[in-house]
């Protein structure tokens, strides 16, 4: 009884202790937000019925504030991320974070400033602060003892990661354990930023940790647990101002040593400015010195210059001039004067190169007042235009420039004053002309002084000049002759200083010509490219691009292409940051650009900016514009960006695989959006895609844009293989040496990743599978493009790549599994490639239909396997036909069309006619019907030659043949020959034939050569046509009224659809006559064997042909003959003749032949044509007719 009694207790407490333990995790998950897990740990608990225990989070997950109803359709709704929105909501992030870091800067630096204001308060009064802390802290002891006793789990503060990573590996274990299998696998996926497999030895991992913290918990008192959560607590706020400390400590030094190199740098440029005041006080004394001794030699020449207008005075009045007796004579002190006079010229023109700044201000105003006082001395009238000159350049100058010019005038006076020291008593007009000389050499070098400003003004006001004037020249200047002014232009632009005048030229630059052709757009772009050389980035960003903004939507489409040519050709002269930001949007909108020749200039250009970006943000906006290129509904543009812009794009972005991923992903879409051929569901037809004509482009463009990476493939792949080649390849071997059986045989037995060569077989070839499984039978143009891919893989990856590798892919995917060697694989992708081969009956027929054409066309079709291709065929043909239990017995259509699609490439003709030979040799009945549909299907690929020599040799052949189903296939052949082929020859063989068919007389072969030859009647000749219509009338006029009523109409509506196809031609007005108004009137007697819609269409025809020809000849005859119109009215529909039997109609001797007018006779057989088809149409038309007097010929 009392271990009865235990066992209950025991149980109750275990399912305490665990409904305890799911509490604890079910409060973790929610608090974590770990809400997958918490979901999953629901469902598990409900459905070990443990629903006690899942009460919380029942209410939790039903709660509709938290999880509303429309939660999910909104989630579901959500737009897909793309790597463009991505990128734009990362910057808008970066950019939030900037401004928030800049905030929170801001926000630390006021908390510095409080702080400092803080401490100097308690510096201003510390007894009231101890007195108040003491206080505080008396006060706040019991309040913090009471705090501690209420602590709580919630007011522990946020986990910590190594907090956070034990009692996740705790949660996950017990999970484990307690048999939560599932909600332990929804918390390791949700748990994704720590791996919870590992748990690292510490003192928290112990076995059963949840139970053991558990027991802990409780063993343990609340004061214990809180004591050493304000320890830990203390001890964390320690660490973290010890770690503030020693960061501040680490940044004075590294501001003590930056102030260090500061100080350091200042003291060498404190020493360096004393050096140089030091050597300019010194430079300055010198020049004082210089200036002394310079005044002391002017007093003493203005001495000797008094003395001698006072001896010159005296000599005139005493009237004794000696002229002669002094010219040659020098006074022995000149060679000394003029030493002097140099030597003081040199001095003074050191002293004019020094620094305004340097000079000291006081000796420059003495020196200034020195020399007005000088000036007031000097009194010589040979000297006044020295001192005019003095004066005028004086007041041509400012500032220092002023005083050198006035320092130099005076030191050219007074070299007059040392060189007039030569004149004797007797010398008096040698020294005059001396002064009038030095005059003259003293403004010579004066114009030389000031020659570079004058220059410089005279520059600035040609410039000014000629910008005025050109707005106004150009437009009277004849268009091919306005590409002289560039140099002017550019001239103007480069050197004027006003920027408005820039810009009114620039545009001027632009819209030189209105509309300018290629040549013109060369010429005008090539000074554009000068002009930003010689101006530099900055006025190329201010003033060259904001014209081409400018004219991005002009009206004219060739300024349009300016602006595009601009862009490409100016970004190298701009700085990188515009590149990729302004001269990136120009281009963008120009490719949305109306205009063909302008989108191709946007992605030429394009191509010639990627390399010049700085960086790869702008990669997926380049990509996306790169693809909106390639699918540009222009031909011309898609050649261009394919040719230019997308091997920009690889080389620059190195994304070859992304670009992969996209194309294989657009060209699948644009198939996949469009409707099916059926809505039957099951069908062959309903997996099969109508392509509209955008999808059809997009797919078309996007495999010539795979084509041509196809060498950045084999270049990638060679690249990034894994294995070391033993011997180096050249180049040139790389493309067909490289990919041999050696390297594959490595590629198989290693387990080695490489994504560039797996990327051919894993990903493209089966998409391109799929991609064929979606078009239907009349996408023979991209079938076409998908082979010309195929074709260029083994010029790059080289023929055991193609046999090894490619080849057992599409074998597997076309059904014949037991042809297909995967040696070559991976183990680890053999199971994916088989994965390829078809499961159903429907998949079999899709890949014959759509994949096998691809295997003997592109694959085995490849030059590199001429002799694999007639095998192949062989087992398709002629094998498989001989067998009655082939598969090609069910599949014949399809396989015959994938060799239809085969002929279309003419290098393929001899294998499939040397096939076809046997076939139609062969004994077996079958193989020659399929020869004879073969033959029919092949028609349209092949020339003249081709059908002489084999086509209709072996249509003869069968149809000679006893058996009726070969000889009929031949009659439906001998009528696709007919069909293509005009040549007399060719048509004389195919009459001789016909005849042969229908001398047998069957039945079936007279419906089956009218069938045949009704088919070619809009294609083929005149000759043709009267000897079909000459046989109906043959075979019409043989009565047939027999008990088969079936027969008879067959018969009926074939020879009606032939009459109403002929009437639709140019018929001889013979021809006419004699076969086709019998022929109608031989059918009309036999109503009941008609049709209502072909009796009624050839009564429209007989009366067209004939009753109408005879009104308007009689009325011709009557005009001509002078008869009264009433009497031309006897032939008409109302008249006595009209009201004849028609079948008499063809009896009278034929009239005068008067051809009506060509537009006359079109517009009737276009008539014929529009009623032949629409019965009611037909029936309206008929009762009009009797209201209506019929309409006249001319």
């Amino acid at each position: 009884m009392a271990g009865g009694a235990g066992d209950p207790a025991s149980r109750l407490a275990m399912d305490v202790e665990r409904s305890s333990l799911c509490n604890c995790v079910v409060n973790f998950l929610l608090q974590e937000n770990y809400l997958l897990t918490a979901f999953e740990l629901l469902h598990e608990l409900l459905e070990d019925g443990r629903h006690n225990q899942a009460i919380r989070l029942r209410d939790y997950f039903a709660d509709s504030t938290l999880f509303p109803p429309d939660q999910i359709s909104r989630l579901n709704s959500l737009r897909v991320a793309e790597p463009q929105s991505l990128l734009e909501e990362k910057v808008a992030v970066e950019e939030k974070l900037a401004i928030t870091e800049y905030e929170l800067r801001l926000a630390r630096e006021d908390l510095s400033r409080l702080k400092e204001e803080l401490q100097k308060q308690k510096q201003s009064c510390p007894d009231e602060l101890n007195g108040s802390s003491s206080g505080v802290s008396v006060a706040n002891g019991p309040t913090y003892q009471h705090n501690k006793r209420e602590i709580s789990y919630v007011s522990l503060g946020p986990l910590k990661d190594t907090e956070r990573k034990d009692i996740n590996c705790a949660v996950k274990e017990y999970l484990l354990f307690a048999g939560y299998r599932l909600t332990a696998m929804t918390f390791l996926e949700e748990v994704t930023d720590q791996n919870l497999d590992v748990w690292p030895q510490s003192s928290a991992c112990v076995s059963d940790a949840l139970r053991r913290y558990y027991y802990q918990y409780l063993s343990s008192t609340s004061e214990a647990a809180e004591e050493k959560i304000s320890l830990l607590r203390e001890n964390e706020v320690l660490m973290k101002e010890n770690q503030r400390l020693h960061d501040e400590l680490e940044s004075m030094h590294r501001n003590k040593e930056l102030t260090d190199n500061q100080i350091v740098v200042l003291n060498k440029n404190l020493e360096g400015a004393h050096k140089d005041l030091k050597d300019r006080d010194i430079l300055v004394l010198d020049l004082k010195q210089s200036m002394d001794l310079q005044r002391q030699q002017l007093n003493d020449y203005r001495a000797e210059i008094t003395a001698l207008k006072m001896h010159i005075e005296g000599a005139r009045a005493s009237r004794g001039w000696a002229t002669g007796e002094g010219e040659n004579k020098k006074p022995p002190y000149t060679e000394k004067s003029k030493e002097e006079k140099k030597s003081s010229y040199n001095e003074l023109e050191e002293f004019k190169g020094v620094d305004s700044s340097t000079r000291n201000p006081e000796s420059v105003k003495s020196l200034s007042e020195d020399v007005q006082m000088e000036e007031k001395v000097v009194e010589i009238n040979e000297l006044a235009v020295i001192s005019k000159s003095v004066e005028s350049l004086s007041t041509n100058s400012d500032g220092n420039d002023g005083y050198q010019t006035f320092e130099d005038v005076r030191s050219k006076a007074n070299d007059v004053v040392s060189d007039s020291t030569i004149v004797s008593c007797n010398g008096a007009v040698e020294y005059q002309e001396n002064v009038h000389n030095l005059i003259s050499e003293s403004q010579s070098d004066d114009k030389g002084l000031d020659q570079n400003s004058v220059t410089l003004k005279k520059a600035m006001e040609t410039i000014q000049i000629l910008s005025d004037a050109l707005p106004k020249i150009v437009p009277y200047v004849l268009i091919n002759h306005r590409e002289e002014l560039l140099p002017l232009i550019m001239c103007a632009i480069e050197r004027h200083p006003d920027g408005t005048i820039r810009d009114s030229l620039t545009h001027t630059l632009f819209n030189l010509i209105k509309r300018p052709d290629e040549h013109q757009r060369r010429i005008i772009m090539d000074a554009c490219v000068t002009l930003a050389k010689n101006v530099g980035d900055m006025r190329t960003e201010t003033e060259l691009l904001p014209q081409c903004w400018e004219q991005i939507n002009h009206k004219y489409e060739e300024r349009r292409l300016l602006v595009a040519q601009s862009c490409g050709e100016l970004a190298e002269f701009v700085r990188p940051e515009i590149r990729d930001s302004l001269i990136l949007s120009i281009i963008q909108q120009l490719i949305e650009d109306s205009a063909t020749v302008v989108r191709e200039a946007a992605a030429h250009n394009l191509a010639l900016l990627l390399p010049l970006f700085p960086n790869l943000d702008k990669y997926f906006k380049v990509e996306e514009l790169m693809f909106l290129l390639v699918c540009d509904p222009s031909g011309m543009v898609v050649d261009t960006t394919i040719k230019e812009l997308v091997p920009a794009v690889i080389n620059w972005g190195g994304k070859l695989d992304h670009v992969l991923r996209v194309i294989l992903s657009h060209i699948l879409g644009s198939a996949q959006r469009c409707p099916p051929l059926s809505g039957v569901e099951g069908s062959v037809d309903s997996h099969l895609r109508v392509l509209g004509e955008q999808e059809r482009w997009n797919i078309d463009v996007l495999l010539r844009m795979l084509t041509e990476l196809l060498p950045f493939v084999q270049r990638k792949a060679i690249e990034t293989c894994p294995f070391n080649i033993a011997e180096p390849l050249a180049v040139s071997e790389q493309q067909n040496s490289f990919f041999s059986t050696s390297l594959l045989q490595l590629y198989a037995g290693n387990h080695t990743i490489w994504p560039m060569f797996d990327w051919m077989h894993v990903d493209c070839l089966p998409d391109l599978i799929q991609l064929s499984c979606l078009l239907s039978y009349k996408e023979d143009n991209l079938r076409t493009r998908i082979i010309k891919y195929l074709l260029d893989v083994p010029k790059l990856f080289g023929e055991q790549y193609l046999s090894h590798i490619v080849l057992p892919v599409f074998l597997i995917a076309v059904g014949d599994s037991d042809a297909a060697d995967l040696t070559y694989f991976p183990s680890t992708m053999k199971s994916r490639i088989k994965g390829l081969q078809p499961k159903t009956p429907v998949a079999e027929r899709l890949s014959l239909m759509c994949i096998l054409p691809l295997l003997l066309s592109g694959i085995l079709g490849a030059p590199t396997s001429h002799e694999k291709l007639p095998d192949y065929l062989r087992k398709l043909l002629v094998q498989n036909n001989s067998k009655e239990d082939s598969w090609f017995v069910h599949y014949n259509a399809e396989v015959i069309d994938a060799v239809r699609f085969l002929c279309i490439f003419e290098e393929h003709h001899g294998v499939i006619f040397n096939i076809l030979w046997e076939m139609v040799a062969s004994t077996n009945v079958n193989m020659k019907t399929n020869a004879a549909v073969l033959l029919k299907v092949l028609v349209p690929y092949i020339d003249v030659k081709v059908a002489s020599t084999h086509v209709l040799p072996a249509l003869v052949t069968l149809g000679s043949d006893p058996n009726l189903n070969v000889k009929y296939a031949s009659i439906e052949a001998f009528g696709a020959v007919a069909q293509h082929f005009k040549n007399d020859v060719i048509v004389d063989k195919i009459r001789i034939q016909m005849d042969a068919f229908l001398e047998d007389g069957s039945h079936e072969a007279t419906l089956t050569v009218v069938r045949a030859l009704l088919v070619a009647v809009p294609h083929t000749t005149d000759r043709l046509r009267e000897y079909l219509l000459s046989k109906i009338f043959q075979l019409t006029c043989v009565q047939s009224h027999g008990n088969d009523i079936t027969r008879r109409h067959e018969k009926a509506n074939v020879f009606c659809e032939a009459i109403r196809a002929l009437d639709a031609t140019d018929l001889s007005a013979t021809s006419i006559r004699d076969y086709l108004v019998p022929t109608i009137q031989n059918l009309l007697k036999d109503p009941d064997a008609l049709d209502p819609a072909h009796k009624e269409a050839l009564e429209i025809i007989l009366k067209e042909r004939s009753g109408g020809a005879f009104e308007s000849i009689s009325k011709v005859m009557g005009a001509h003959l002078g008869l009264a119109s009433s009497v031309s009215s006897f032939f008409g529909e109302s008249g006595l003749l009209g009201k004849k039997e028609v079948g008499d109609l063809h009896e009278p001797a034929a009239p005068p032949q008067q051809p009506s007018p060509p537009a006359l006779q079109d517009d009737t057989r276009f008539r014929r044509i529009m009623k032949g088809g629409f019965s009611e149409m037909l029936r309206g038309k008929v009762n009009k007719g009797h209201e209506e007097p019929p309409r006249q010929s001319g």
